[in-house]
């Protein structure tokens, strides 16, 4: 089977193979398992590798570069439009090679990847849509547009589309899907819940105003002036980390928390197992893997009210959902850190959950798409 992957995610050329961000790619290795070869149309980077990047494992991939763009100023929506035929040209005849075409969705390529499939009705399709399917959240328009060819079983036919939560009135080709880290081999038993000297605090993602970094950092700040002994790790890089560095220091924070930067896979597991709490004050999200990695090892999750976020908290039976209000949401913390038996019952009820979610298990699903 030649298995087509349509995406907006920079790609970098080295030691003969093809690297990308980690997660991506730690995914796509499980689908190209069932593949003869993998057709990749997306940008090429020249940028070096970083620690959260990761290599194909498939050897039998043809790479078929373009230009990536953005539609976020005018200027760059009339440079956009000027590539747009060749980028679509290109698309058209990778998926008329293709047996099976797959679009990672939304990004501003995997919309190119939705008007160009339309032209293949005959053809195996699938999408993951890796952000907020929810209709009624506020979205760009590009991504609504998205989310309207996708499901629509006129212009999107022999398609599935994967998708994070179970919402209501879904079109016959949106499934409800997940995503996976962790092996079931890597399950055991929690350890105590031993608070030592703090409560260890873990935010893992980029270091941009979507996220609210610095919304982490100010309830650690205010739990800190409440007297409480907590501290706080943030793992991730972006445009933001001056200014959290600039505010730390400001705000004389260092003792309490630290910027760690980007790290590997192993090393942001063994900040899950040290820590008792997980936070991710995201503005969107899809299926946010660093919480429900954090809540794999028994991290109590903190977390926005966005997307299927509600559901992977059980609506708060299983971690704490937080408005956005620094009062309201430092109240509701301290609500749980200064009582052992919701705290540890809330941790039980995590790690339970989210090792339903393992490797072996998403794999298995995947199989189920390309053998049906």
């Amino acid at each position: 089977m030649k298995f087509l992957i349509v995406t907006h995610v920079p790609h970098i050329v080295a030691q003969n193979r093809f690297f990308a961000y980690a997660p991506y790619v730690n995914e796509m290795n499980i689908w190209s398992k069932y593949v003869a070869e993998l057709i990749i149309v997306a940008p090429l980077s020249s940028s070096s590798i970083t620690p959260i990047a990761a290599a194909y494992e498939q050897l039998n991939i043809t790479f078929i570069p373009i230009e990536n763009f953005d539609i976020l100023s005018l200027k760059n929506s009339i440079e956009a439009v000027t590539k747009f035929p060749k980028i679509c040209w290109e698309l058209y005849k990778a998926m008329d090679e293709a047996d099976h075409i797959h679009l990672r969705c939304p990004g501003n390529i995997g919309l190119l990847g939705c008007l160009v499939q339309i032209l293949f009705p005959n053809k195996i399709k699938t999408a993951k849509y890796a952000g907020n399917w929810d209709p009624n959240s506020k979205q760009p328009w590009t991504y609504r547009l998205q989310t309207q060819i996708l499901s629509s079983t006129f212009w999107s036919q022999k398609m599935q589309v994967l998708v994070y939560g179970d919402w209501k009135n879904a079109t016959a080709n949106v499934k409800s899907f997940f995503t996976a880290t962790y092996s079931e081999k890597e399950i055991k038993p929690l350890s105590l819940f031993d608070k030592q000297d703090r409560f260890q605090f873990v935010f893992v993602g980029a270091l941009v105003k979507g996220k609210n970094p610095l919304y982490a950092i100010q309830l650690i700040e205010k739990l800190v002036a409440k007297g409480h002994a907590v501290s706080l790790k943030l793992y991730g890089e972006g445009i933001e980390r001056q200014t959290l560095e600039n505010y730390i220091s400001s705000q004389k924070l260092e003792n309490y928390i630290s910027l760690e930067g980007n790290k590997n896979k192993e090393t942001i597991k063994e900040a899950y197992q040290e820590s008792h709490f997980v936070m991710l004050p995201s503005a969107s999200e899809g299926w946010p893997k660093a919480i429900a990695e954090g809540m794999f090892w028994g991290c109590v999750p903190i977390a926005t009210a966005v997307s299927c976020v509600p559901f992977m908290l059980d609506y708060g039976g299983r971690g704490i959902l937080i408005e956005m209000d620094l009062e309201n949401d430092c109240t509701a913390i301290e609500n749980v850190l200064t009582d052992s038996i919701a705290l540890v019952e809330k941790r039980e009820k995590a790690a339970n959950w989210s090792q339903q979610y393992t490797l072996e298990r998403f794999e298995n699903e995947i199989k189920k798409l390309l053998l049906p």
